[in-house]
């Protein structure tokens, strides 16, 4: 389209590329989400009430992303050199089951056989992304992965609610195993959907076979490690800095509900409350968020987070419930600023051919990440001090958007998509 050229107003130019795949993704989510957030409203309690602790809650933790990390640069290779649509409802379907785990676990070492098989089945994700990535149009994708955001939020706002409300009849076991068995109803029902994806390759369909041999491939782990020498160096520091703001965020999102219910003395159903919360601000924010990611660049809203972040975690000690429902609204913000930010960036910044590898690798460096996250939360919740993962995801602040400052820069755009 040429610069002088009318471009198309309203919500048929801001909404016309929901159509597809990109529709069948969200539609998808919205069913799983919605189950899958009832059912970790009261997780960490449930864990415990079959005989866990907080360190038995970050193993579990750390062992399922472990499980993740290892299946990611495989996923990575398939999803370059296989169609993806086969194994990502084989592995849909397989995720079905694998919660079935959690809802009839007579222990938590049941929830761990669990989470590892479910973690296995995330092998899709790679080219599950990818195919994200090209639904979405260049100048769209602030606006895309907000919506993504918010439309998994318009779903799973009542879902704390309804476990709360479940709570007060069930108690944690009864409640938790109800919503288990939904999300395994959930993700049935979304393998059932994504065979209606469309996949325009000349790529082969991928076998059992071509699954086992990529969990062994040396050389396909190899070229997953060093995809980062083929892409802009740019792209490394980005997992840097995002590999930096993973270890303390997930140290104190393993003990989080702990925290809350045992330290602040907050109660189960406030809790759920304030889930909910955080769901109706995501909801109001997530578009006019895309919206701003997409005209001012991926960047400064970076730094806006880190710093609404080193603001609102301070809070947090000591906290009343009157404060947190004060505070948690500027939580929702932020998640909503880094989802979209971080998310549009990747898209913007890794080269079409290599986008199955570097989402593989990038998953696999995060989630090492997250396992040491979890187990140090886990560990220093029990053993050290209950407010320390607080202290540390504050410190961290200061360096990540120091980096984010100097080193992480914007995209080239086109000039007609700057130009209204």
């Amino acid at each position: 389209m040429g610069i002088g050229e009318d471009k198309p107003r309203g919500l048929l130019s801001d909404f016309g590329f929901i159509r597809g795949n990109f529709l069948i993704i969200i539609v998808g989510w919205l069913i799983v989400d919605f189950s899958r957030e009832m059912a970790y409203t009261f997780y960490p309690l449930y864990v415990t009430e079959l005989g866990g602790t907080a360190t038995i809650l970050g193993f579990i933790g750390a062992a399922a992303v472990i499980t993740e990390a290892i299946v990611k640069i495989p996923g990575g290779y398939l999803a370059d050199k296989f169609r993806r649509k086969r194994l990502i409802i084989v592995m849909t379907l397989l995720a079905s089951a694998s919660y079935l785990f959690y809802a009839f676990a007579p222990s938590w070492h049941f929830i761990l056989l669990g989470a590892i098989f479910t973690s296995f089945c995330w092998i899709y994700t790679p080219g599950f992304e990818s195919i994200i990535m090209e639904s979405l149009p260049k100048d769209k994708r602030g606006t895309g992965y907000s919506l993504i955001n918010l439309i998994t939020k318009v779903s799973t706002t009542p879902s704390p609610l309804i476990a709360g409300f479940l709570f007060t009849r069930y108690g944690i076991i009864g409640t938790s195993r109800i919503a288990f068995l939904l999300v395994s109803l959930a993700f049935l029902a979304a393998s059932l959907m994504r065979w209606r994806l469309k996949e325009d390759s000349d790529k082969p369909e991928v076998t059992t076979k071509d699954v086992l041999g990529s969990l062994g491939n040396a050389k396909g782990f190899a070229e997953g490690i060093g995809v980062w020498r083929e892409v802009p160096r740019v792209l490394s520091t980005l997992l840097s800095v995002q590999l930096l703001f993973i270890v303390p965020n997930i140290m104190f999102n393993t003990i989080m509900a702990l925290y809350i219910v045992n330290d602040l003395g907050i109660t189960e159903v406030q809790l759920s409350y304030l889930g909910a919360i955080i769901g109706g601000v995501m909801i109001l924010l997530a578009i006019p968020a895309g919206k701003v990611v997409d005209r001012f660049g991926r960047v400064r809203p970076l730094l806006f987070g880190y710093a609404l972040t080193a603001v609102a975690v301070p809070v947090l000690l000591n906290a009343t419930f009157t404060r947190l429902i004060m505070i948690t609204p500027i939580i929702g913000l932020i998640n909503i600023i880094f989802n979209t930010s971080i998310q549009a960036l990747w898209a913007d910044l890794t080269p079409e051919d290599k986008r199955g590898r570097v989402m593989g690798s990038k998953g696999f460096f995060s989630l090492l990440a997250v396992a040491g996250g979890s187990i140090l939360g886990g560990l220093i919740y029990d053993y050290v001090s209950h407010t320390l993962p607080v202290y540390i995801f504050m410190a961290v602040n200061i360096p990540c958007f120091i980096l984010t400052w100097l080193y992480i820069k914007e995209p080239e755009r086109d000039l007609e998509e700057v130009v209204e």
